[in-house]
């Protein structure tokens, strides 16, 4: 009897246990996901210091216009006014998929956020500082629907020229 109530007894520890156990294993595509909605908030708030700490030290900032290639000490020079007005950018997410390397250190996403631009895609690297994931390389996009790209490539059309010019003689 003592011997059925110690196996029963047993039995019943290692599934709670278990049972623990599996319920404080933290989903990594939910953790990142849980990171990029702090990190869009945190500039809708205009808060610095946390939209910043949700990139990494070596984090770079792709913007919509082909010179915003921003290393992030560059990206904060450039953001810090805006956040110093109350009124950085504000964009929230339409949809978004993730995907995960399988070192489960880094993953990638794309998504499409309504933005004062209209929507936008943006895409990015996420790395995995610590138990935090943190925006390491980011890309935003304005996304134009294919029936406008004619036009839309007329209206840049001298734009672009003289930016394809200095950008073959910078190189």
């Amino acid at each position: 009897m003592r011997y059925t109530f110690s196996i029963c007894f047993l039995f019943i520890t290692l599934i709670s246990c278990s049972a623990q156990k599996s319920s404080t294993v933290v989903d990594p595509k939910k953790s990142i996901d849980t990171s990029l909605e702090a990190w869009h908030k945190a500039a809708a708030g205009a808060d610095f210091d946390a939209y910043f700490g949700l990139m990494t030290e070596d984090a770079v900032f792709l913007g919509t216009d082909a010179t915003e290639n921003w290393q992030i000490q560059e990206f904060k020079a450039f953001s810090k006014p805006y956040f110093d007005k109350g009124k950085a950018w504000s964009f929230s997410t339409l949809e978004r998929n993730i995907y995960l390397d399988i070192d489960g250190e880094t993953a990638w996403f794309d998504e499409h956020l309504d933005t004062q631009m209209g929507i936008c895609r943006g895409s990015g690297v996420m790395k995995k500082t610590g138990n935090t994931w943190k925006v390491q390389h980011y890309v935003l996009s304005i996304a134009v629907p294919n029936e406008n790209v004619s036009a839309l490539t007329v209206m840049k059309a001298d734009w672009d020229r003289k930016q394809m010019e200095k950008m073959r003689n910078d190189n």
